[in-house]
């Protein structure tokens, strides 16, 4: 028998949020941030605004979390517009998001307490 995997899909990782129109804004995602998976946390770039993956270990700002993208989106060559989850109250499912590769839990805890300080809680 053929296995199936389903992979993400839009919003899927969304348990809960008070008002769309709210919750979410469309953001300019930088150029070399890669084929980003719907759920992946982010990052605000300081210098410019853009966001980016959330990467623990950099000093750009990108380190702290702030927000989470909505669909897929490919920024390798260009910037690219983007929907990201930017601020709550809304409750999200932690399984379903995406971290960078070798998070570690204690860089997970610090992301889960940036963006519940905006509001989006992690179940």
């Amino acid at each position: 028998m053929t296995m199936l995997t389903e992979g993400k899909h839009t919003g899927g990782f969304l348990v809960w949020e008070v008002l769309r129109d709210y919750t979410r804004e469309t953001v300019t995602l930088a150029s070399g941030a890669g084929k980003l998976a719907p759920g992946t946390v982010l990052g605000r770039i300081t210098t410019g605004g853009k966001y980016t993956s959330f990467a623990p270990s950099a000093s750009n700002g990108s380190q702290n979390a702030s927000g989470i993208l909505w669909d897929s989106v490919d920024a390798s060559a260009t910037d690219a517009s983007a929907v990201i989850l930017f601020r709550g109250p809304a409750i999200v499912n932690r399984q379903d998001l995406v971290w960078p590769d070798g998070a570690t839990e204690a860089q997970i805890t610090t992301a889960t307490t940036a963006l519940a300080s905006i509001g989006i809680i992690l179940r």
